[in-house]
């Protein structure tokens, strides 16, 4: 169970996050996105329709050597107050031999575990090893896995803080990471707290920059995984400015996410001055951090091949 293989089955596996969560990690999801980007870039594909209050998102991939997914879910808002997931879908994975189809991984499992390992496995080729705080702004579900799969990938980790608009947001989430050996700690000042942490890993849906680059002390890692569109933006001109600045794919954010494209617009950024994504990160013969106390950036921006590596990692996990 290497998480790259295609071996297919005489008949798909059909697994729920109750089912499969058991048999997987986030040292093992973080490890199959590093391997996966030691492999071809990928082929992409989306399709969005329907009305704003009910969409279907469809995202595929093809990697050469791993196969084929396709992820598709739907997004209805008014689900909340229907005591319903806004977000439902799966993911269907393929065989790249044979396009037989191995598995239909349910996909707030895949969801959870790739958005959180694609951006700790940049913080691991990144931030400085001997990181030891790590302030997280948002308190929903990403936020929950980011506490997780950081301290699963840097056990020198001893203080986690939350922030949140709405304080009580942080507290309900401290409540439910007993299970995450760490200091747990609201922070209501997102100044101060920002300049004490080591990393800071943003998931919020802000359309006003959070963070400002004042704030940040030399050696910071600084992790943006909520802007997903244009008009979104979790970090100031002045941040990107004094940061090296990295992506987890170039073709799935430079043009496609407001922590970018505002301040290229702007002129406070070239695409030049993007100096690598992950496929460059994990396969770089020296570190490319350069000093202790340099400010590295980086944007997750997501993309159906890190669907495609993690689902891979999962049916591999369950046999």
């Amino acid at each position: 169970m290497n998480g790259i293989g295609q071996g297919a089955a005489s008949a798909p596996a059909l697994l729920t996050a109750e089912a499969a969560a058991p048999h997987i990690s986030w040292t093992g999801a973080i490890e199959a996105l590093r391997r996966g980007h030691r492999l071809p870039r990928p082929q992409l594909g989306d399709l969005l329709l329907g009305p704003p209050n009910g969409l279907l998102l469809t995202r595929s991939a093809y990697v050469e050597g791993l196969g084929y997914a396709v992820k598709a879910e739907t997004s209805f808002p008014a689900n909340a107050a229907r005591g319903l997931p806004s977000i439902q879908g799966a993911v269907m994975l393929y065989d790249g031999e044979t396009g037989a189809v191995r598995a239909i991984i349910e996909g707030k499992l895949i969801t959870g575990y790739k958005t959180a390992a694609d951006s700790v496995l940049a913080a691991s080729l990144l931030a400085r090893p001997d990181s030891r705080s790590l302030l997280i702004l948002g308190a929903g579900t990403v936020a929950a896995t980011l506490a997780k799969a950081y301290r699963a990938a840097f056990p020198g980790i001893e203080r986690i803080a939350i922030w949140a608009r709405r304080p009580q947001q942080a507290h309900d989430l401290i409540a439910r990471l007993s299970d995450v050996d760490a200091e747990l700690v609201v922070s209501t000042d997102l100044a101060t707290a920002a300049g004490q942490a080591d990393i800071i890993s943003s998931a919020t849906m802000a359309r006003e920059p959070l963070l400002r680059g004042d704030w940040i002390r030399p050696g910071t890692h600084v992790d943006l995984i909520g802007g997903f569109t244009p008009e979104m933006r979790e970090a100031d001109d002045a941040l990107i400015a004094k940061a090296r600045v990295f992506v987890d794919y170039r073709e799935t954010t430079i043009d496609c996410v407001g922590d970018l494209t505002q301040p290229i617009a702007a002129g406070i950024l070239s695409r030049e001055d993007i100096l690598g994504d992950l496929y460059d990160l994990v396969v770089a013969p020296t570190p490319l951090r350069r000093s202790p106390e340099e400010i590295t950036l980086f944007k997750n921006g997501g993309g159906a091949h890190l669907d495609l590596m993690v689902a891979d990692y999962v049916a591999n996990a369950q046999r």
